[in-house]
């Protein structure tokens, strides 16, 4: 019903830029937030930034003044502007949606893109 594709993951020296962006297509009949979490290896997924369709934004404390979520309402998709990275900041990132649909409220996950910080 609901599919996200995500795209702008790669590789990054520290102190690097990467932005990643996720467009959502689909019966969709309204989304209230979308978001971005991240996976490391060997931790749990976490919330990295997620914004309302009314602009509303929260931030993972680890990443408050160097990422920005912004969104574009009209064409469905997120965007996390990811400055200042970190060697800790190497995860695959998740794009999601909390969106109805014809079948009802639910959360929808994109596929993951890897992104990683080394020298």
């Amino acid at each position: 019903q609901v599919q996200l594709v995500e795209s702008g993951g790669g590789l990054v020296q520290p102190g690097g830029s990467l932005r990643l962006s996720c467009a959502a297509s689909g019966t969709i009949l309204n989304i209230h937030s979308m978001g971005w979490y991240r996976q490391a290896p060997g931790k749990q997924r976490e919330l990295v930034a997620r914004i309302t369709s009314g602009g509303s934004t929260n931030y993972a404390d680890s990443v408050k003044g160097r990422f920005t979520i912004s969104r574009d309402n009209a064409q469905n998709t997120v965007y996390v502007q990811m400055n200042s990275l970190k060697p800790e900041d190497t995860a695959v990132y998740y794009c999601n949606v909390d969106v109805t649909s014809w079948i009802g409220r639910f959360d929808y996950w994109g596929q993951g893109t890897q992104v990683t910080i080394s020298s």
